[in-house]
Parts: C-alpha cells; sequence; structure tokens
C-alpha cells in the first residue's frame, strides 16, 4: 500500500505502470485520475489545497486499509496533492488491485468518494470574482451512504 500527499505533480503513466507491475495473483487493476476542473460559470485561476501534514496521511491510510479488508484487495495506492494547482492538472489518483474486477472498481470509487469528501483537506477556489472554501455537496454526502 502507497499512500503519497505531495505538492509535486505525478507521472500517471508512470504511475500506473509501477503499481501495476508485479501483481501477479490479481485479475484486476483499476486507477483513477482526478483533476482540477474549471469552474462553469466564473473561470477559475487556482485552486489552494490545504492540509496536516501527518495527520492527512494517517487518515487515508486508515480508510485505504479499510478499503483493502472489505474489497479484499492485494494492494491499494493513493497520491493527492496539496498546494496552487490550476485548471486541468491531475489533483489525485487512485489505484486498487483484486482478484476479481468488481472488488477492484468498487474500492476505487469507495475511496473517491472519501477522498471527496472525508479526507482531511480543505480546498479553495480563486477565481476572477474572488475566493471561495469548496464544501461537499450534498450529491457527495449521498454517495457516501451506499457503503
Amino acid at each position: 500500500m502507497r499512500i503519497s500527499v505531495q505538492q509535486a505533480p505525478f507521472d500517471l503513466g508512470e504511475e500506473s505502470q509501477n503499481f501495476a507491475s508485479g501483481h501477479k495473483n490479481m485479475g484486476a487493476i483499476v486507477t483513477f485520475t482526478g483533476i482540477v476542473r474549471d469552474l462553469p460559470d466564473d473561470p477559475m485561476d487556482a485552486m489552494e489545497i490545504e492540509h496536516y501534514p501527518g495527520m492527512t496521511e494517517k487518515a487515508i491510510r486508515a480508510m485505504a486499509q479499510d478499503a483493502k479488508e472489505r474489497f479484499s484487495l492485494g494492494d491499494v495506492l493513493v497520491i493527492h496533492r496539496h498546494g496552487r494547482l490550476h485548471p486541468g492538472e491531475m489533483i489525485m489518483m487512485v489505484g486498487t488491485a483484486a482478484r476479481h474486477r468488481k472488488d477492484a472498481l468498487e474500492a476505487a470509487t469507495f475511496l473517491m468518494d472519501y477522498l471527496k469528501s472525508r479526507a482531511p483537506f480543505w480546498k479553495r477556489e480563486i477565481s476572477g470574482t474572488g475566493a471561495a472554501w469548496v464544501a461537499a455537496t450534498d450529491e457527495d454526502e449521498a454517495a457516501l451512504t451506499r457503503w
């Protein structure tokens, strides 16, 4: 299991290849990459993401361990960036490896739902009209109820 909270960009191809390598007993590898998206009505200059070092990694590691046990995963990868990011930049990546595709797919969705709503990150969108902290939406919260 690898959890990385980092400011630096990551190479999606390299991370995917490294994660997929060496899993001879796994029948499915699922990866998901989140990208900073622009605001629909007010173009965003940047998103600033804050966290508490140590606390954030510990919380994500606990959720990844839960996913590993719940979905019988062989491996888990979570990369999440912090700092100032711009629309179009990769913000996070989740990888899951399991013997069967259903477990790998469900575990990836479970982790993405958690990262979106419960991981201890604070996000602020900055646009030409000002800055606003991002709150979980009703849709984000509803997604958690399936787990």
